[in-house]
């Protein structure tokens, strides 16, 4: 599975980005707001920092003007990903990107048929929001299942991306249920190493080979 980060901290992703395990980035307008710097500046260098997949949203309502919005940011970078709503306008401008070669991310996905649709747009990935639903009492993880058995059955090549991931569980499930990438915050990415076992292990191996008096160096 695929770990993109959500996040427009460039700073951070950068460091992230050194570990060799980060695949993309995703971004939202929120995002973009919080990182307080010029949109188009933050996205270069975010497309910079990370030579995956890296999702920058629309803001429009229409279609015509978020097909032009998504020219516009694909001009940014090679690595942009054109983040569009799943709304019906959204999908008249993911049908009309794709078609000239665009990728595309379809966000704001609650439910298995809108999965379907966006599939059927070519999106070329759709986000899932898990958190959320988990949030209202649903099961986020079972709408992965669902759509991950719908494009199965089809044969659909939109990647399932899982979004509004909130803990390690999240991801551990979502790559069990077969999402192909989970986008998650960079503070759940570093809590993916993290496990009691794996810290007291080191430090009793460590106690014991001080104890030798030996060195490797």
């Amino acid at each position: 599975m695929q770990i993109f980060i959500d996040s427009a901290d460039v700073k951070e992703l950068k460091a992230l980005a050194e570990t060799g395990l980060v695949d993309g980035v995703t971004t939202n307008p929120s995002l973009i707001a919080k990182s307080g710097g010029d949109f188009f500046e933050t996205l270069r260098a975010i497309c910079d920092a990370v030579s995956g997949p890296v999702s920058a949203e629309v803001v429009a309502q229409d279609a015509e003007t978020m097909i032009a919005e998504g020219k516009k940011l694909r001009g940014v970078a090679p690595n942009i990903v054109v983040k569009l709503p799943l709304t019906p306008e959204g999908l008249l401008a993911c049908k009309a990107l794709t078609d000239e070669g665009h990728p595309t991310n379809v966000t704001l996905c609650f439910s298995a048929v809108q999965a379907l649709l966006a599939a059927k747009a070519g999106a070329t990935f759709i986000s899932p929001f898990l958190g959320r639903l988990d949030d209202g009492g649903q099961d986020g993880m079972q709408l992965i299942r669902e759509i991950r058995a719908i494009y199965d059955n089809y044969g659909y090549e939109t990647n399932i991306l899982a979004a509004s991931i909130r803990t390690g569980a999240h991801v551990r499930d979502a790559a069990l249920a077969g999402a192909d990438c989970a986008t998650i915050p960079p503070a759940v990415f570093r809590a993916l190493y993290k496990h009691n076992l794996t810290d007291a292990g080191l430090a009793a191996f460590l106690k014991d080979w001080k104890a030798t008096g030996q060195s490797i160096l």
